[in-house]
C-alpha cells in the first residue's frame, strides 16, 4: 500500500521522525517506573498534559469540524477514550509488578488483538500470515507468563499479575484502535485526538476519585515526570507517529513500533540494572516475531 499523499514533501525525513518517535515512546515505561505517584494519577496527567497544548489549535483551526461531529461519532469517541484510559491505567500499574521488558512487550501485542477483534466484530479477513503471527504471538505470551516460573527466575514483585495487567492494556489498546478506526475516517486528527483524549482524561479522573487518591499533593520531581510523559511518549512519540503515517506505509510504522520493547529494555538495563531473564528474552522475541507477522500479513499491505 502506498503511503498517503500529504501534498508537500516533509521538511524532516520520515525515517528520522520515526526514529525520534520510537526513542521517545521507549522512555514511557522508564518514566512510569521512576514515578512514585499512583499509576492512575500518572496516567491522568500524561493524558491531560498531552491534550492541553492541542486545545487552542482545535478551537482556532477546527471549529467547523466540531460542528460536524454527530452523536454516533461521539459514541465511538466515548468507547475509544474509555478503552484508552483502561489501557493506560492497567499498563502503568503493570510496571509496578513485572519487568519493563515483559510489560512493554506484552502491551505492544495490541496488533494481534486488533486482528482478532476485526475478524470477530467486523468480519475482516485474516490471512495465513496473520493467523501464523497470532499463533506465534500467543505462544510467546504463554512462554513469557510461565517460563520464569518453570526456570525459577523472576523479575518483579508479582510477575504473573503484572503480565496479566499488561495484557489487559494490550486488549484495551486494541479496543481503542477498533473503536477509533471508524471515527478517524470522518474526523480530522486534531479534533479526534482532543475529543478521545478528553474522554480518556475524564475517565482517569473518575478512577482517581473512586480510589480516593490525591490530585495535587506531589513533589516537583513528580510533576516533571508527568510533563516528561506528555512531552516525550505523548507529543514527540505518538504525535510524530501520526504525522509519519501521512508520509510512509502504515506497515512500516507498525513494524517500527517493535523497537519500543527493545529500547525500553535497554534503558531499564542501563538505569535500573534490570536484567531480563532468559525466558523473558526468548519469549519476548517470539512475541515480537508474532506481532511482525501479524502486521505484515494485513491484506492492505
Amino acid at each position: 500500500m502506498a503511503p498517503p499523499q500529504s501534498g508537500d514533501d516533509p521538511v524532516i525525513s520520515p525515517a528520522i521522525g520515526l526514529a525520534v518517535a520510537i526513542l521517545a515512546i521507549s522512555t514511557g515505561a522508564i518514566l512510569v517506573r521512576l514515578s512514585t505517584a499512583p499509576s492512575s494519577v500518572a496516567a491522568l496527567y500524561r493524558v491531560t498534559f498531552t491534550t492541553i497544548p492541542l486545545v487552542p489549535i482545535l478551537f482556532i483551526r477546527y471549529r467547523d469540524h466540531l460542528r460536524r461531529i454527530t452523536r454516533r461519532d461521539l459514541g465511538f469517541a466515548v468507547v475509544s477514550g474509555v478503552a484508552l484510559a483502561i489501557h493506560f491505567a492497567s499498563w502503568f500499574e503493570s510496571l509496578e509488578w513485572t519487568s519493563v521488558a515483559a510489560s512493554v512487550t506484552l502491551v505492544q501485542a495490541q496488533p494481534v488483538f486488533v486482528a482478532i477483534g476485526a475478524w470477530l466484530l467486523l468480519r475482516e479477513t485474516v490471512t495465513r500470515s496473520m493467523a501464523a503471527g497470532i499463533a506465534v504471538a500467543v505462544l510467546g505470551v504463554v512462554g513469557m507468563s510461565v517460563g520464569d516460573l518453570l526456570t525459577g527466575g523472576l523479575v518483579g514483585a508479582a510477575p504473573l499479575y503484572g503480565n496479566a495487567l499488561a495484557l489487559v492494556g494490550a486488549v484495551m489498546a486494541a479496543v481503542y484502535v477498533l473503536a477509533g478506526r471508524s471515527l478517524r475516517q470522518r474526523v480530522a486528527l486534531i479534533p479526534y485526538v482532543v475529543i478521545v483524549y478528553g474522554v480518556c482524561a475524564i475517565t482517569l479522573f473518575v478512577f482517581v476519585l473512586v480510589q480516593g487518591l490525591p490530585l495535587l499533593e506531589y513533589p516537583a520531581r513528580e510533576w516533571w515526570i508527568f510533563i516528561g510523559l506528555a512531552v516525550g511518549p505523548g507529543l514527540f512519540g505518538h504525535t510524530v507517529i501520526n504525522w509519519a503515517l501521512a508520509h510512509v506505509d502504515s506497515s512500516l510504522v507498525s513494524v517500527s513500533l517493535l523497537g519500543e520493547p527493545v529500547g525500553a529494555t535497554l534503558l531499564a538495563l542501563a538505569i535500573f540494572i534490570e536484567v531480563p531473564t532468559p525466558a523473558t528474552v526468548v519469549s519476548g522475541t517470539i512475541v515480537l516475531a508474532g506481532i511482525y507477522l501479524t502486521a505484515r500479513g494485513r491484506p492492505d499491505v
